[in-house]
């Protein structure tokens, strides 16, 4: 299967609501994003899983934008199953957005 076909499938899946990422069925490590081989070993063996959507804030920056549109965050998150992946944290201010936070998808 190709990395392109991959990338459709991640985002099929969350346009049902669902959050899934790719897990290795011989070390148990998830990967994100959507690959045909894990990245260290090199397997083929990934399979998708349902993710937690838990995960910490590993770093954040607020966008500041022209007025009249709002400042907005962009984060890394370290999600619990592993990889880290960027993001936003919405329905708070941009800036109360911290390191160390714990988010939901």
């Amino acid at each position: 299967m190709s990395g392109i076909r991959l990338e459709e499938e991640f985002f099929e899946f969350l346009a049902q609501g669902r959050f899934m990422l790719q897990r290795s069925r011989g070390s148990g490590e998830h990967v994100f994003f959507p690959r045909v081989a894990a990245p260290r070993t090199g397997s083929r063996d990934l399979e998708w899983v349902e993710a937690s959507g838990r995960g910490t804030v590993y770093a954040t920056t607020v966008v500041r934008v022209k007025p009249p549109q709002q400042p907005y965050n962009v984060v890394l998150v370290d999600l619990d199953e592993g990889p880290r992946m960027m993001s936003r944290v919405d329905n708070l201010p941009a800036e109360a957005v911290r390191i160390g936070m714990r988010v939901r998808a």
